[in-house]
């Protein structure tokens, strides 16, 4: 439980930390097909205009008709704006901002075993982390991992990220900048399976490392009948075909092990 309060607290504050760089980099956010942006011109207030991006990456201005913005940032978007507004003769000096209201153009989605799956808007620099901790974090039945499937330069990438070694070591290059397009999913937790001469029979997450002894205290320890002694694990071998042996108690369990707990001879 230790390790995931751990990560909890990651989220969080990529979350936190992700508010602020967006507010610090609003400047930096790319339009596209679909965004939704308010348009005002210093002194001009008739000329104030909020409107969808077309398809074709165009809005139509007043006065000064159909402008491309899709593809480029705010803040070239407003020179553009302004030097047509200039060089048509329609305002001298002219000084003009855009606010990005709703961001659809660019959306990554989160899904599997997240809290809230979906798609989410980044609105500025985005990470890894800052999309897991807006999706809620990873629900009760997550792993470990995160792939992370993407199109670069026309070829899709994917990337398995280790959530608990980028938190314990503190490296975090894995925590990269998201771009829209990008597809975040977290499997489910590997399981191990128990039974026989057990307290609580049934299936449970498999922890890292995890030792026969482990998982018999996980099902609640030995019924009266049971003996720690002889305790068979049946395993898928790499062909496929299903493997039973005695294992001793410091052996590792593996994902989908089988583990099953005799009955005692005496």
């Amino acid at each position: 439980m230790k390790k995931y309060r751990l990560l909890v607290m990651v989220l969080l504050f990529s979350l936190l930390n992700g508010a602020l760089l967006n507010t610090a980099s609003a400047a930096d956010i790319q339009l596209g097909a679909g965004d939704v942006i308010k348009i005002s011109v210093y002194d001009h207030p008739d000329l104030a205009l909020e409107t969808r991006i077309n398809e074709d990456g165009s809005i139509s201005f007043p006065l000064i008709g159909d402008v491309s913005v899709g593809g480029v940032s705010t803040s070239v978007s407003e020179k553009k704006i302004a030097n047509l507004l200039e060089t048509g003769g329609f305002i001298h000096n002219a000084q003009v901002n855009i606010i990005v209201t709703s961001m659809q153009s660019q959306v990554v989605s989160v899904l599997g075993q997240v809290n809230r799956p979906g798609r989410y808007a980044i609105d500025g620099k985005r990470s890894l982390t800052d999309i897991l901790a807006l999706a809620g974090g990873g629900n009760a039945d997550a792993g470990d991992t995160v792939t992370l499937i993407r199109q670069r330069d026309g070829k899709t990438q994917k990337e398995v990220i280790d959530l608990i070694d980028m938190v314990r070591t503190g490296d975090m290059q894995s925590n990269q900048e998201l771009l829209g397009g990008d597809v975040i999913y977290i499997e489910r937790a590997p399981r191990f399976y128990i039974y026989g001469e057990i307290q609580r029979p049934g299936a449970y997450r498999l922890e890292r490392n995890m030792t026969v002894l482990q998982a018999l205290s996980v099902g609640g320890g030995l019924s009266q009948r049971g003996t720690a002694r002889g305790v068979r694990l049946k395993r898928l071998d790499a062909k496929g075909v299903l493997q039973e042996t005695t294992v001793q108690h410091g052996d590792k369990v593996g994902p989908d092990d089988v583990l099953y707990v005799q009955e005692s001879l005496f």
